[in-house]
């Protein structure tokens, strides 16, 4: 994976996803993030972040639930929640950040 660090230290907001394969709630998240996707444009990013894949991640980020979502932006952790949330939520969130 290109370097985690390198990708949330963006000035834009970078929206994180800790999901599992296995995970029904994480399912569901699919088509939330690309809806979510057509609404932001290119004002965010998203990247998903396979738990089972990046122990050492889900580890210093002290996930203990999946779906985990985080917004980042310049490397700092602005905003964290865990389970399924509805896209034009995450919309505004991510506008508070921007």
């Amino acid at each position: 994976m290109k370097d985690f660090n390198t990708i949330i230290a963006s000035e834009k907001p970078v929206l994180v996803d800790f999901f599992a394969e296995w995970c029904g709630p994480c399912k569901m998240m699919k088509p939330i993030l690309e809806e979510l996707k057509g609404m932001i444009k290119d004002d965010a990013q998203i990247i998903k972040i396979d738990v089972d894949k990046h122990q050492e991640l889900a580890v210093q980020y002290g996930i203990q639930s999946v779906p985990t979502l985080m917004i980042f932006k310049k490397g700092e952790m602005l905003w964290r929640q865990s389970g399924v949330m509805r896209a034009p939520m995450l919309k505004e969130l991510i506008d508070n950040y921007k």
